[in-house]
């Protein structure tokens, strides 16, 4: 069953399953496609050895390799979809991770946009009353002007 479920991942990108055998199968494939990095003859009759399907393989080696090349691990993600209907048995959608493109977009855009730590302390809070406080002065200042104005 987790064969045929790996080949299934790696030819379609993403399945949809129980939680539990999406655990077991992350668990299954993870190492296949650490191997697939490695592109030899003796990593592929290894991955073969496990999946049983060329066509598998072949698009292991061929084209997820090249997208995971610089991935230190995690290359697949388990997202909750609910329950099934019948047995109330929790179900997920499991998928490699650089194929999701929607999550990829909104991953590197948030990488661009750097956010800044800050500490709470007693010597910001200071500066910023005291640079508040000129500048509340201005916005009375210009309220005041527009009441006479009118």
């Amino acid at each position: 069953m987790l064969s045929n479920m790996a080949a299934s991942l790696i030819l379609q990108k993403r399945i949809s399953t129980t939680v539990a055998k999406a655990k077991a199968l992350r668990k299954y494939v993870e190492p296949l496609l650490t191997k697939s990095k490695n592109d030899t003859t003796h990593s592929r009759r290894t991955v073969f050895a496990y999946l049983q399907e060329k066509e598998a393989v072949k698009e292991l080696f061929d084209e997820v390799a090249g997208k995971i090349a610089s991935r230190p691990g995690g290359y697949t993600r388990i997202l909750k979809t609910g329950y099934r209907l019948g047995d109330n048995a929790e179900m997920c959608v499991i998928e490699l991770v650089d194929y999701n493109e929607d999550m990829v977009t909104t991953k590197g855009a948030a990488a661009g946009a750097k956010k800044t730590r800050r500490r709470a302390g007693a010597t910001k809070k200071k500066a910023e009353g005291a640079a508040e406080a000129p500048k509340a002065a201005e916005t009375d200042a210009t309220a005041e002007e527009s009441k006479d104005a009118e």
